[in-house]
């Protein structure tokens, strides 16, 4: 199981199994986060704890997703889809940067282009080690 924290410890989140590869993107948002997103849904294999705050896009009609962040320090502990999906289930992203470096040091990262083309962008081979230190 991995599990990461907010600073102050007050808000956490855990992920049973494989994690897999996880994203870097550089939409509007993630990108001033800084951001490294492992994926599943809602109350399955991603569980967070903790009070929780969220913010939505400002100025946007119909926003997709919010940001849960905790309240007293600001920590970004996911993303959370606001519509479930035809099974019912509801898309979620964890904040592996919240993670202890050792656990997460060794995992894959992609590359998502949320900015312009809203696709995948080649892997260059780096891990989260290689964006951390």
């Amino acid at each position: 199981m991995l599990t990461g924290t907010c600073h102050c410890g007050a808000a956490h989140w855990t992920l049973e199994g494989d994690p897999g590869p996880v994203t870097a993107c550089n939409c509007t948002l993630c990108r001033r986060y800084g951001a490294l997103w492992a994926y599943d849904y809602v109350n399955e294999r991603i569980r967070v704890s903790g009070r929780t705050a969220s913010y939505t896009r400002a100025g946007k009609d119909a926003p997709s997703l919010e940001i849960l962040f905790c309240p007293i320090c600001a920590c970004v502990l996911a993303w959370r889809g606001l519509c479930a999906s035809d099974s019912g289930r509801i898309r979620i992203a964890v904040n592996v940067r919240l993670a202890p470096p050792e656990a997460v040091a060794d995992l894959p990262i992609d590359h998502f282009d949320g900015l312009d083309t809203y696709g995948n962008l080649p892997r260059d081979g780096r891990c989260v080690r290689d964006m951390w230190f």
